[in-house]
């Protein structure tokens, strides 16, 4: 069953009350949640084998292709986001230490093999096309916030998106100098379109602090945060 099987009566009421341009965003919104739904089935029925099982080795439940696991799961959030189901979402599209191959990117060596480098210019190279393939799934979601009108702006002028990683350099494991992607409006907070470096040695955890703090939350430190950082 679709879940809109138990909200059509809710929503054909409300259509009947409201204008046509708030109607024609219910017909959007539902019609994103089937689409959705569709997704879904059409990757399980992919998925499973005929004893109904993953025809491919535990633990999985995702998606094989990771570009559409990674999509489905935006798509979610961002309809969460739309109608203020949550506030705050996470996604990790990869794990440390990730073993997994990129046949899609036409390369079957692993993640986590090909990070560690050894400066060799054609692992960096695969390296450096597989972050390419990650900020492209991060573009796609900042293009869904934007897509969605809210108020006299988009659903991204109200968001603050945070795209990253706690390492800059596999091949060493380094934790410093991480580059970290702050995108969105913030609601009138963020001012984008900048390249800000800081200091050595400061905290992730001072932007968490930060964004904390204009989310509302009274908070006066977080993990090893030495304060708030400066935007």
């Amino acid at each position: 069953k679709s879940v809109l099987d138990f909200a059509l009566g809710d929503a054909q009421r409300l259509q009947a009350r409201l204008g046509a341009a708030d109607r024609r965003k219910v017909d959007e919104y539902l019609y994103s949640i089937r689409e959705i739904e569709n997704r879904l089935v059409r990757s399980e029925k992919l998925e499973l084998g005929e004893n109904g099982l993953p025809n491919y080795e535990r633990p999985a439940g995702v998606p094989r292709e990771i570009d559409e696991h990674a999509r489905l799961m935006m798509d979610m959030m961002v309809l969460a986001m739309q109608t203020d189901a949550t506030r705050v979402t996470t996604f990790m599209l990869a794990r440390e230490g990730s073993d997994r191959t990129h046949p899609n990117l036409e390369i079957p060596e692993a993640h986590h093999q090909l990070s560690h480098h050894g400066k060799s210019e054609e692992k960096q190279a695969k390296i450096a096309k597989i972050d390419h393939f990650y900020v492209q799934q991060f573009a796609y979601l900042l293009d869904s916030l934007e897509s969605i009108r809210e108020g006299e702006g988009t659903l991204l002028d109200n968001c603050m998106v945070m795209y990253g990683s706690g390492i800059s350099d596999g091949d060493r494991h380094n934790h410093d100098d991480l580059p970290i992607l702050l995108a969105g409006g913030g609601g009138g907070l963020l001012q984008g379109g900048r390249h800000l470096q800081y200091a050595k040695n400061t905290p992730l955890c001072d932007l968490y602090l930060w964004m904390l703090q204009r989310s509302g939350v009274a908070a006066d430190s977080f993990g090893d945060s030495s304060g708030p950082l400066k935007l």
